[in-house]
């Protein structure tokens, strides 16, 4: 750990190993600028702890059943998930806060901020009704995020659903009047409920607009 600056950082990762992991490496990043890391998370697919022994790690309950963890639906996951976690999650961030709060001086650490995935539609207004600053982190590449801000659109334009098939060949091509999305960008979301995906979807598009802002997992080459 770099020298310590005083602040400290919460994170709250989606219980999905594609969101942990990049998560735990911004910890790991954030840390050694000298930040303190608290890590929040499900019991569901939790992070392993004892990797990171310089972290503080905090459980809160998902409320789902083991066959709602199973599902492969993941839209309908996350949105169970954003119902269950709520209040859970408000009760550990209070807590986090006034302890903070009460701290002596020479112990305090200031809470700097909230990070948390793009896929918890909850937080954000959570974070602006404490007074805390919230960034997205999407571990999504940047032309897929964007599905989310154009996908009305897409509907209107009749992109989606996809008439026919994609050939190996067309995968590349570019949706023209959305660049820099491609047609297999659209293919990851062919699968979704329409009516399901189009609402979380305008959920994470209005909690990302309001947040601090946002940070994106994603290659040199494509930024």
């Amino acid at each position: 750990m770099g020298k310590s600056n005083g602040l400290r950082v919460i994170l709250f990762p989606l219980p999905l190993q594609g969101c942990i992991n990049p998560m735990l490496q911004l910890a790991k990043i954030l840390h050694s600028r000298g930040f303190a890391i608290t890590v929040i998370h499900t019991r569901f697919n939790a992070p392993k702890a004892s990797s990171h022994p310089l972290f503080t790690f905090l459980e809160i309950p998902h409320g789902l059943s083991e066959n709602e963890t199973r599902t492969r639906d993941v839209t309908h996951l996350l949105d169970a998930l954003n119902r269950t976690c709520e209040s859970p999650f408000r009760d550990c961030l209070t807590k986090l806060l006034q302890s903070a709060d009460s701290e002596t001086e020479g112990e305090k650490q200031k809470i700097s901020c909230l990070i948390d995935d793009s896929g918890w539609i909850f937080t954000q207004p959570l974070a602006q009704s404490l007074n805390l600053p919230n960034f997205v982190l999407s571990t999504y590449k940047v032309s897929f995020f964007r599905d989310h801000f154009v996908l009305p659109q897409l509907r209107r334009e009749r992109y989606l659903p996809l008439q026919g098939s994609i050939t190996n060949s067309e995968e590349d091509d570019p949706v023209e009047e959305f660049p820099p999305l491609r047609k297999k960008d659209l293919l990851r979301i062919l699968d979704e409920e329409t009516e399901v995906l189009d609402s979380y979807s305008n959920l994470i598009v209005e909690t990302t607009k309001a947040s601090s802002g946002l940070i994106f997992v994603s290659s040199c080459e494509e930024l």
